[in-house]
């Protein structure tokens, strides 16, 4: 699988009236030329709510051109790079069907795929659309959070290339059903080591709860 970033995509916080904190950083918007990529995500980023948000599981965002079409369509209004809180917009991969724990290459940046995007009050409010958490949720096309394996510099227009291929079946879909409609599925997730801490506590809470 290999694919392109077609836009990176940063944002500041700014008051907003959704969600408690009534500040985000949601609206993402494009920038060109090389960007750095640390530990916590691009450097120019900012994240407003680091209760929920950010950290090494959430460093980067990645959500694709083709879902973006997909809601364009649906929505029946043009959804520009970014227009879902994305850092990376990207084409050519079913994200969908990435597995935790691989890794991509993307400029000089490795990349690990670590976790789904799981909807709240505030993109609910941003994308302005009656049920959204439950719309978006059910078509189960969530994205992938990524955490940064090595820092580098990446920018629009660098191929995306997985440098290290799991050997297992556990998805970013069967991630988030798991997080979110399909709970039995949660014990999955504890065949990869490398899934996120958050939702790795929560397939071991699952599975002590089973007679």
């Amino acid at each position: 699988m290999t694919g392109v970033v077609e836009s990176v995509n940063v944002g500041t916080t700014r008051p907003v009236p959704w969600g408690s904190l009534k500040r985000s950083a949601i609206d993402k918007r494009p920038v060109e030329g090389p960007v750095r990529v640390a530990t916590l995500g691009l450097e120019p980023d900012e994240i407003a709510d680091l209760g929920n948000h950010g950290g090494v599981d959430q460093a980067v965002y990645a959500f694709a051109a083709e879902d973006l079409e997909v809601w364009a369509a649906e929505l029946g209004r043009p959804i520009p790079p970014g227009g879902f809180g994305e850092n990376l917009t990207t084409r050519g991969i079913d994200l969908n069907e990435a597995r935790i724990g691989e890794r991509w290459q993307i400029g000089t940046a490795v990349l690990e795929v670590a976790t789904v995007r799981i909807p709240c009050s505030v993109f609910a409010g941003f994308i302005d659309q009656p049920r959204w958490v439950r719309r978006f949720t059910e078509a189960g096309r969530p994205g992938a959070y990524l955490r940064v394996v090595r820092e580098g510099v990446i920018e629009s227009g660098d191929a995306v290339q997985i440098v290290e291929e799991r050997a297992h079946h556990v998805t970013i879909g069967l991630t988030f059903r798991a997080l979110t409609t399909e709970r039995s599925l949660l014990p999955r997730l504890l065949e990869e080591p490398r899934v996120a801490e958050e939702a790795r506590k929560r397939a071991e809470r699952y599975g002590a709860r089973k007679p």
